[in-house]
C-alpha cells in the first residue's frame, strides 16, 4: 500500500525514536504526518515534528484533540501511547476504514475490547495489525502455531528499576534486591493485564502461539540483568525455538525496549516499499 497521510498516537519512549528514524530511512516525504499527544507533553511533541516532521511529510500536525486528529483522512494510523489510548482510539480509527498498528498488544487480554476491535475491521475491511514489538522471532513462532505447539515458556528480566511503579513494588523492595528474583509466575494474560508497561511482549507472544490463558510466563527482577532480557522457548511439529533477547532499554522509560521503536519503523517503511522484508 502507498502511505500519503500517517497518524502516530503517542510522543514519547516509542514514537520519538520511531520519527526519528523515520526520518533517516524514509526515502521521499510522504504527503502528512499527524501527531495525537496529550496536552501536558505537546511542547515536546512540536518539538519533535520540528526536528523531524520536514524529512517524513511535506506537512506535519500536533493533536492534543482526539476527535479532530480522527477527523484526519489517514492510510494508516500506529499506536504508540499505551492500553489507554487502544481503548480510547482503536476501534475509531478501524471504525474509519483505516488500518492500525497496535504496539501495546496487552490492551488485547480485555476480550471486550478485542472483540470490539476486530468487529470494526470486519465491518468496514480495515486491519489490525500487532506489532512484534521487542519480541524476535514472531515469524515462525506464528508459523510453529499452524503445526501445533507442544510447549512455549516466556520470561522477561529486567533490572529492578525498571519494576517501578507496577505491582511488583508490592511484592518487592526494588531498592534492595542482590540478586535475581521471580516475582511472578503466571498466564500471560494476568502478565500483561497488570503489567501493562512491562509485558506487552507476554502478549504478543501468547497471542501469537497458545492464547493469552495458556502462555505461562516468569517475570523477573534482576540487577545483573544487561538489558531488558526476553527469552522463550519452544516446542513444536515443526521446530523448536529458543531465543533470547537483550533489548536495550529505552533513556526515557526504562520499561521499553529500544528495539519497539524500531520495529514500528520497520513495519511503517515496508508498507512503503515495493519490497517488504
Amino acid at each position: 500500500m502507498t502511505i500519503k497521510s500517517l497518524g502516530v498516537i503517542g510522543s514519547g519512549a516509542i514514537a520519538a525514536p520511531m520519527l526519528e528514524a523515520l526520518a533517516r530511512n524514509i526515502a521521499q516525504p510522504i504527503e502528512r504526518l499527524s501527531i495525537l499527544t496529550l496536552p501536558q507533553v505537546a511542547d515536546g511533541a512540536r518539538e519533535l515534528a520540528s526536528r523531524c516532521g520536514s524529512r517524513i511529510a511535506r506537512r506535519t500536525d500536533v493533536f492534543t484533540d482526539g476527535d479532530a486528529f480522527l477527523a484526519e483522512p489517514f492510510d494508516f494510523v500506529v499506536e504508540c501511547a499505551g492500553h489507554a489510548a487502544v481503548k480510547a482510539y482503536g476501534t475509531k480509527v478501524l471504525a474509519n476504514g483505516v488500518d492500525l498498528l497496535v504496539v501495546s498488544i496487552g490492551a488485547l487480554t480485555d476480550d471486550a475490547l478485542r472483540n470490539g476491535l476486530e468487529a470494526a475491521a470486519k465491518r468496514s475491511g480495515a486491519r489490525l495489525v500487532l506489532c512484534s514489538g521487542a519480541i524476535g522471532g514472531i515469524d515462525l513462532l506464528s508459523a510453529a502455531r499452524l503445526s501445533g505447539i507442544e510447549r512455549i515458556t516466556y520470561s522477561s528480566r529486567k533490572q529492578p528499576k525498571a519494576w517501578k511503579g507496577t505491582p511488583a513494588e508490592k511484592l518487592l523492595d526494588l531498592d534492595n534486591v542482590t540478586t535475581e528474583t521471580v516475582f511472578y509466575e503466571g498466564t500471560a494474560r494476568a502478565a500483561a493485564r497488570d503489567y501493562p508497561q512491562n509485558a506487552n511482549s507476554a502478549a504478543t507472544i501468547a497471542i501469537a502461539s497458545v492464547g493469552l490463558d495458556h502462555t505461562m510466563v516468569r517475570l523477573i527482577a534482576d540487577p545483573a540483568a544487561p538489558g531488558n532480557v526476553h527469552e522463550f522457548t519452544l516446542s513444536s511439529a515443526c521446530a523448536d525455538m529458543e531465543i533470547r533477547i537483550v533489548g536495550k532499554p529505552s533513556p526515557d522509560n526504562p520499561k521499553t525496549s529500544m528495539s519497539t521503536a524500531y520495529t514500528v519503523a520497520r513495519e511503517i517503511l515496508n508498507r512503503m516499499s515495493p519490497i517488504a522484508i
